[in-house]
């Protein structure tokens, strides 16, 4: 075991860890099938397997989009876990939009950086109005890299209205001292260019950044330093841990569903 390696395991320091990842699941796909017609499953935006995005409809005209990325350090899990995430947006009248990505090893982080980019302009081609970005964990890194204009067409930049990275890595250089680099197979220049924390956050989305108070301080001091090196606001929810703090995106009147449908 390496430095950093129990600093970053979420799991480790969770009680009943094992339970998560199978109730996800089966809460996403009775959540699937519940919405019948209004779930667009496995819609193609990139040439392998994994990158396609599920596209759910609210009963109405939708308000926007809001475009979900998983997490699982880039190196696990996939879209169809956590469809469920998607409750409080419909219920706000919100499209939401969930990619997946290829995963490590079989790729790096710059390529899912931009898979993702590939993506979020995929579902602005298939949608109207507003998009916002959630993501947790390194969906948080994933969504907060799609605020480098470098990633994006302005047109797509342009719609992006609010972003909410959740239990985010925004500084990637610490992985380099943990025993999962095996599988990231991060460069100290890779780790550099992919971390927020060392870029500027283009286009004009409002910005807040959100982390469970019961987290590993890591990702504690994580969350906080993307919100000072951005200047924008950061919430520490009580009681919540790495596992539990999306859960607010089931609730449409939860201050981070609030926060990301402009109410």
């Amino acid at each position: 075991m390496t430095t950093l390696d129990d600093a970053y395991a979420n799991a480790a320091h969770i009680p009943a860890a094992e339970d998560y990842p199978p109730r996800w699941e089966a809460a996403a796909a009775a959540f699937r099938e519940g919405l019948g017609t209004r779930a667009q499953v496995g819609l193609s935006y990139g040439a392998s397997p994994r990158q396609k995005v599920d596209l759910f409809h609210p009963e109405g005209v939708p308000q926007g989009t809001m475009v979900f990325v998983h997490g699982g350090y880039w190196k696990a899990f996939d879209r169809s876990t956590w469809s469920h995430l998607a409750a409080g947006a419909l219920a706000a009248n919100w499209a939401v939009a969930l990619p997946g990505y290829d995963l490590c090893p079989d790729v790096r982080i710059p390529q899912i950086t931009r898979q993702i980019a590939a993506a979020v302009t995929d579902i602005a081609d298939r949608t109207d109005g507003a998009i916002v970005l959630a993501g947790h964990s390194a969906g948080g890194h994933l969504v907060a890299r799609m605020l480098d204009d470098r990633l994006l067409r302005d047109a797509v930049l342009r719609r992006i209205e609010r972003v909410a990275p959740i239990s985010p890595v925004a500084d990637l250089s610490p992985l380099l001292q943990t025993s999962m680099n095996e599988i990231l197979q991060l460069t100290p220049e890779d780790a550099h260019a992919e971390s927020p924390v060392n870029m500027a956050a283009s286009g004009g989305a409002a910005v807040h950044v959100w982390v469970g108070a019961e987290e590993r301080p890591v990702f504690l001091e994580q969350a906080a330093a993307l919100a000072a090196a951005w200047d924008v606001p950061h919430t520490v929810v009580p009681e919540t841990h790495h596992f539990d703090v999306i859960d607010a995106l089931e609730d449409p009147e939860s201050d981070l569903l609030r926060f990301l449908t402009g109410r």
